[in-house]
């Protein structure tokens, strides 16, 4: 799937009424959706803790805090894009202190083509962290093979007193022979004798 064609939802943090009018033009529907809109940081942890978002917009200052720990929590814990929309008199020392956790940052005023950057950008480290997530998912189901296939060779030493290398090879063929993957035949061994 191109950057064309995904969806993006989006979590907006934002008390500013004409940055809030302006979010239909600068987030469309066909882009992204659903896209969520709240005024405060502890309404923005609310709605978090009811979902993830693959975008977090954050305007600071906020009613209730300037919402940097919000932002750095968010980049920290999860695999949402995450910028930070900053007045220009703090733009410097906020972005120093957030850029280690991988979020963006606008300095206010900016313009609308700026912003449409700013989230095009997002876009791609939304999709860079999918991928790194997906190569996390699949280097755990590698080492839980692993650990189950070891579990299965051990149990094949102790119950078959076969040796290591032909409780593997064991393993291996009955996988090959049965055209299913290593780990079914250690699950089934395991099965069988515990």
């Amino acid at each position: 799937m191109s950057l064309q064609e995904r969806i993006y939802s989006v979590l907006v943090v934002s008390s500013a009424e004409k940055f809030n009018n302006a979010l239909p033009d600068v987030l469309p529907e066909t882009r992204y959706q659903p896209v969520r809109l709240v005024s405060s940081v502890s309404s923005g942890r609310r709605a978090w803790s009811e979902r993830s978002y693959d975008m977090l917009i954050i305007n600071s200052p906020l009613p209730d805090d300037a919402g940097v720990r919000f932002a750095i929590d968010t980049a920290s814990s999860s695999d949402t894009a995450v910028m930070l929309l900053l007045r220009s008199e703090v733009y410097d020392e906020v972005t120093e202190r957030v850029s280690e956790h991988g979020i963006f940052t606008l300095s206010k005023p900016f313009t609308r083509s700026n912003l449409s950057l700013s989230l095009r950008w997002m876009e791609a480290m939304r999709e860079r962290l999918r991928r790194l997530e997906k190569k996390a998912v699949s280097f755990e189901e590698k080492m839980e093979e692993i650990k189950l296939v070891n579990r299965a060779k051990w149990i094949l030493i102790d119950e078959l007193k076969m040796d290591e290398p032909q409780a593997h090879r064991y393993i291996e063929k009955q996988a090959m022979d049965r055209c299913i993957q290593k780990r079914d035949v250690a699950m089934e061994i395991i099965r069988t004798y515990s």
